[in-house]
């Protein structure tokens, strides 16, 4: 391995075939459910564990050792450099370990950490730009600064079916401006700034898709459109909403994983691209 390896973080909702693919190195945050702790929960187990618990989930960021033996592991692999996109560190300390462990291996290999102020698939689109720049033989700053360009290029939005994840994870942050009337209300959240905020109340989950559908349609065109969610059972009805916007092709589709999953909640449905 040489040139420059990208590192991320499991909130960025890349599959482990994505991550291969791309040849991203995944560092992962930790999902706790009671005693239990888990990093490497699939989605599939995730959701499933998450409906028949009794308490919700909460998640730990990874320690700077866990970052240090991923960057290590690079260097003993003939990297150059190593570029990390961590998710928004406004919402998680995994950037400041991330950015400790920078320090620690100084001497050993260089390191570019870049704070994506994105969540799931935002942040994933970040990572896999820097991976795309790094096969292309691109040096260590320019992998860095073409991620941190793409971070305020890229936009989240992602309607929930409940907010009680978010207000008991203390993630909600200025959402709390759409809690009440929440059995008739579907709302609607941006990853904004870094955070968590209200973007909209819609009234029924089949108006929420529409409002996701038409935020794509009004930013267009657009780049890098995912659909990502939380085993949500009408993803194939916001593919259909959005047809008419993007080719169906050229739609990625991502499973929410238990990161976010445990602050999104179940059956969260959203998108994520890129503007010019």
């Amino acid at each position: 391995m040489s040139g420059v390896r990208v590192v991320a973080d499991t909130a960025s909702d890349l599959s482990p075939a994505m991550a291969a693919e791309y040849g991203i190195d995944l560092v992962p945050l930790t999902v706790r459910f009671g005693a239990e702790e888990f990093a490497d929960l699939s989605p599939a187990d995730f959701w499933s564990r998450l409906a028949t618990s009794s308490t919700l989930p909460e998640t730990a960021a990874p320690s700077p050792g866990a970052f240090e033996e991923t960057y290590r592991k690079a260097a003993a692999g003939g990297a150059e450099g190593v570029v990390c996109v961590t998710i928004s560190s406004a919402l998680s300390a995994t950037y400041e370990a991330a950015r400790l462990a920078a320090e620690s291996v100084a001497g050993t290999i260089p390191v570019r950490v870049v704070d994506s102020r994105a969540v799931s698939m935002g942040e994933g689109t970040v990572a896999v730009v820097a991976a795309e720049l790094a096969a292309a033989g691109r040096s260590l700053d320019d992998v860095a600064a073409g991620a941190a360009a793409m971070v305020p290029r890229t936009r989240t939005f992602a309607a929930l079916d409940t907010l009680d994840n978010l207000r008991k994870g203390g993630r909600i942050g200025a959402a709390q401006a759409l809690l009440g009337s929440m059995l008739s209300i579907k709302p609607i959240i941006e990853v904004a700034g870094g955070k968590v905020e209200p973007e909209s109340k819609q009234r029924t989950r089949a108006k929420s898709l529409r409002y996701l559908a038409d935020k794509v349609r009004q930013a267009a065109p657009v780049e890098r459109l995912t659909v990502l969610h939380g085993g949500a059972p009408d993803v194939d009805v916001l593919l259909d909403l959005l047809a008419g916007v993007c080719p169906r092709d050229q739609i990625a589709v991502a499973d929410v994983g238990a990161v976010i999953g445990t602050h999104a909640g179940p059956r969260v449905i959203g998108v994520t691209f890129a503007v010019p």
